[in-house]
Parts: structure tokens; sequence; C-alpha cells
């Protein structure tokens, strides 16, 4: 007799294989049967049978880019990820994370990650244990607590090259050869103590708190080998980094082929859309196809929907804030700055910027209206048009486009929500995001769970690959179901070795989502104080997971926890 048997649902195992009606039946944290309804054969009794009847089976999703780095050391649920049928988070990417970390470097740590994933430090200073100083002992304090899903680490540069060249490192300067061996070191040691990949990057959008960018932007190649050696000599490992979106095909390529050819270790590099340059990533697609026609393993992560800017009154980026005339209510309470911001003299000083001090509000306020986008009750529409924008909006119905979008910002209690798209957005829709998801050489990722706090909402990326790119698009062709859920599942998973997960195929592990498809959905995307010292983050749930089992167990019933906690430290590849 089965443990468990799912019954009756619309099974996509995540193989790509076309999906049908089938029974999936787990034992000891495992799939043991799958058996197809037109087979004829029968998957036996079971201790307990969840009917599926009409709800879609999947695979749990395999998240390979969040930055759970500090959550981790406090809270078990890892939210927002489990919230959307995630089972698996790889973090530690960008080069940023908290190990290893010498005891006067926490601070450091702390600002570093709070400039370039936007996670508010005083929850980082509040909530993090820090009972570790290593690599291994990091690993080790995370093995130690259990939680909702499994989630897997990397090393990242910043704070390795922080912690064997001081303050030389923190500042970009050249590492020598002493230098180079003693990170490639801690890389190794942190591998074979079960890391999954290491993580830099060479952007310069990523910078710490006070405005350094990150240890490791400039290194030379000499660097880059020495560390990626590493990797060779463990035998796993992803060198994943993000870069500069203006370079990549240029200056970055030369490196990145050498470095998969002597290596063999897979380079993954994070893919946007730039306004500024708009057509790059067809130049990196070819370049990806011209790396797979030699062997080198080389993909890219590319986001499901447009990264946009979510402002608000009380969010990382508030449009008000660039004008001068915002300054005297800055510091109220939301509610005194909602009721002053209906008072129509101080509405019409925003529809001008003033002659000193307002060139900022004009760059990236009243020169950008026609990329505003308001949302309705919190529902975020990820792929708007042109038509419906604050500025077309004020043409069609004579109103002031700032007086719409104080409208909106000062909307349900003053937690109104504008979008302008960050990344992605560059044609007026997904049509980038269509054909970098239909290339074989890139991968699902870049929703940077757990991050940019303030500003972003990605975490629910999972769910929307299903809303909109499989169900509810119309700007565009979707994508279809078997395609999408293989992309988050089983290829995701195969890229970080993690092959025991990412499939309903017997043998595998029972990380399994049961899907209420037609009426997914998701929630009000909303500010909450939940994080260690009341921080904030933007939130946003998910409606229509009827269950979600970790390695048998279920930890979701009907989109609320059930206490379950089966998750662990995955360490090393499976």
């Amino acid at each position: 007799m089965h443990e468990l048997v799912i019954r009756g649902g619309f099974l996509v195992d995540g193989t790509g294989r076309p999906g049908r009606i089938a029974d999936v039946a787990v034992d000891d944290g495992l799939i043991t049967a799958v058996v197809d309804a037109d087979s004829g054969d029968d998957i036996g009794p079971a201790v307990r049978v969840v009917d599926a009847t009409g709800r879609l089976v999947t695979p749990g999703w395999v998240d390979i880019h969040t930055h759970y780095d500090g959550q981790a050391s406090w809270d078990p649920f890892l939210t927002p990820s489990s919230w959307h049928g995630v089972t698996t988070v790889v973090m530690g990417n960008c080069g940023v994370g908290f190990a290893p970390a010498a005891p006067d470097r926490h601070d450091w740590l702390i600002e570093l990650m709070e400039g370039v994933e936007d996670i508010p430090g005083s929850a980082l200073t509040e909530g993090i244990t820090w009972d570790w100083e290593s690599f291994e002992d990091y690993l080790d304090a995370l093995d130690s607590r259990n939680y909702v899903i499994d989630i897997g680490a990397q090393v990242a540069h910043g704070p390795v090259r922080g912690y064997v060249m001081g303050d030389r490192g923190a500042a970009n300067e050249p590492a020598n050869a002493d230098d180079i061996a003693a990170m490639a070191d801690i890389v190794e040691r942190g591998l074979r103590a079960g890391a999954l990949g290491f993580s830099t990057s060479r952007t310069p959008i990523h910078k710490s708190k006070s405005g350094e960018l990150v240890p490791g932007t400039h290194a030379t190649s000499d660097e880059l080998f020495g560390i990626a050696d590493a990797l060779a000599r463990a035998g796993h490992g992803v060198f994943q980094f993000a870069p500069d979106h203006a370079l990549v095909p240029r200056d970055e390529w030369p490196w990145m082929q050498e470095l998969a050819r002597r290596t063999g270790r897979t380079v993954s590099v994070n893919l946007n859309q730039p306004d500024d340059a708009p057509d790059l990533w067809r130049e990196v697609l070819a370049l990806l196809d011209t790396a797979r026609a030699e062997g080198l393993p080389i993909v890219a992560q590319v986001a499901g929907r447009v990264v946009g800017l979510l402002m608000c009154l009380e969010g990382s980026f508030n449009p008000l804030a660039f004008h001068p005339a915002y300054a005297p209510i800055a510091g109220l309470p939301l509610a005194d700055r909602a009721a002053a911001l209906r008072d129509p003299q101080l509405r019409a000083q925003f529809a001008t910027a003033p002659a000193e001090g307002g060139e900022l509000y004009t760059m990236l306020v009243l020169d950008r209206l026609d990329k505003f986008w308001a949302t309705e009750d919190g529902d975020i529409d990820y792929e708007p048009s042109a038509d419906d924008s604050l500025a077309a909006t004020a043409e069609r119905t004579g109103q002031a486009a700032t007086d719409l979008m104080i409208d909106q910002l000062i909307a349900n209690d003053g937690n109104g929500i504008v979008l302008t798209p960050f990344f992605n957005y560059a044609y007026g829709d997904l049509s980038f995001t269509y054909e970098a998801h239909l290339h074989p050489g890139t991968r699902m990722g870049l929703a940077d769970a757990g991050a940019h706090c303030g500003v972003v909402c990605d975490g629910g990326t999972p769910t929307f690959m299903l809303t909109h790119w499989t169900r509810d698009r119309t700007r565009g062709p979707k994508l279809p179901l078997e395609h999408v859920i293989h992309r988050q599942t089983r290829e995701t998973a195969e890229l970080y070795g993690l092959t025991d997960r990412g499939a309903v195929v017997a043998g595998l592990r029972a990380d399994l989502n049961v899907i209420d498809y037609d009426h997914l959905t998701f929630g009000a995307a909303r500010m909450a104080h939940d994080l260690p010292a009341g921080a904030r983050r933007l939130v946003q749930k998910a409606k229509g997971y009827d269950a979600t089992f970790v390695a048998g167990v279920q930890i979701v019933d009907h989109d609320e926890f059930t206490g379950e906690l089966p998750g662990r430290l995955v360490r090393g590849p499976r």
C-alpha cells in the first residue's frame, strides 16, 4: 500500500512530454509509480489519496536565482518562494552573500547586500545569526535548521574578496597571485563542503549602500580563471555572474569562452534587455548558438516578465520624492502624507519641476510618464499597452498625468502602486522575453526572490509563468504549458546538477504541486512590515496552490502552510 496517491490529475511531468491524466504514487519521500489513465493499469491503494481531478499536477518549481542568504538564517518559511509552488531555491547569486565573514566585516557585508539587493539593513542586522565565519561553517549553520523547502548555496565573490584582501578587496584593487590562490582555496573548500557554484558581478549598477562597486566588478581574467579552476578541481559548480549589459558580447565573451573551455564548468550569465541597447540580446543569443555548436557549456538566465519598478509612497522608489515639494511631508506618517497629497495646491507643484533641484525629477518622472502605468487594486499588468500609460490616459481624459500618478499612489490608504519598466520592455511588450524563453541556450531565472524588497516583487514569477505565458497573454503568442513547466523544473534542476528532482518520474524526489490552474492568480501586491525590526518588503501571494509537497510531505494546503518543515540544505549535486 502506498503512503500517498495523487489521483486523476492532469500531469505535466517536467520532462517536456505532453501532459496527460495520470495517478502518482509516493513512498518514503520518493515518487514510486506514475500510471497513465489510458494504460488500463491501477496504481494500487494508498493510506492517503488526494483527488486531483480537474487539477494540474507538476513537479515543484526549482528557482535558481534567489537571495535568501540572510533570510535563511532566521526564516524557516522562505517566503515569497514557498507561496508560489517553489520547492528548491538556489541563493548566493550576483557576487553577494554572507560567508566567509570575518567578525569585523559583518556591517560591511550587510551594507553590500542592502545596496545591491535592496534588502533592509535593519532586518539583516537584527535577523542574521552570524553563527559562522568560514563558508563551511555557514553551510553547517544552514544544515542545522529545518525549512519549508530545500535550499542550495553558492560561494559569492564579494565576501570572499573582502575576507582575503580586506579593504583592498572591498575597494576593487587588483588581486595578486597570493590573493587569487587564497580565494580559490576558499571557493574549492566551499564547493567540496556542498556549495552549488560560485557567483560574481561585473555590472556598474551593483553597488553597496555607500556607493562602492561590488568587490570583483573589475576582476582580471587571471583572478576569474584562478577561481574557476577551483570549480574544475572540485568537479562541480556553476560559474554565475551579472554582466555589464552593454559589454557582454563585445568584451566579456572571450573570457567566458576560455573559462568554459578550460574548466568544463557551466557559465551562467544574466541576460536582460536594457532600453539603451534594446537589440543586444539578439547578439547574445547568436553567441550562445556559437557556444552550443562548439560544445561549450554557456547559458544565459532570463527573467519571466518585465523587471519593473513598483513605485509607492513607502517603497525604495517613490517618484514624488525626487521633487522638492515633497520634502516638507516626507517624514509624516503614511496616512498623513496621503492626506496632504489631496491638497490641490500641493499637487499642482508636481506638474512641473523647479529650475533648481528639479533636473532629476524631470528625467526620472516627467520625461517617463509615457512609461508609467497605474495598477488596479494591487493587481499588476506586467505587459501593459502604451495606450494605458499615465501620459496616454491623461491625453485621453484631459487630466494632468501627475494628478493621475498621485491619485494612484494615495489609493488604498496610501498603498497604491505605479509600475515602470527597468529591464525587458524596450519594445513596449514582452516579445524579447518570448523569444528568449524559446532559445535552447537560455534558462529560467532572475526572479530575485528575497531581494529588492522595496521596489520589485518578482519572487512570484514561477506562478506568473503559468498565469501569463500559458493561459492569459493577449499581446502576443503564448508559450506551451509543457515547455514552461520544463523550464522551471527539470531544466533548472539539471543546471545545478540536482538530478534527483524536477520531474514526476519514478525514483525521483516527491516534490510536487497540485494546482487549480483555471483559477490560479495573484493576490494584491502590498507593502508588509514583517521582516525583523519591522522592516518592509513588497509581497504578493498566490491563490490556487491546492497542495505543495516537499519530499512527499505536504507543506501547503490551499495556499496556507501546514506547518511542516521537511526542507533541508542541499549539499552539492545529486
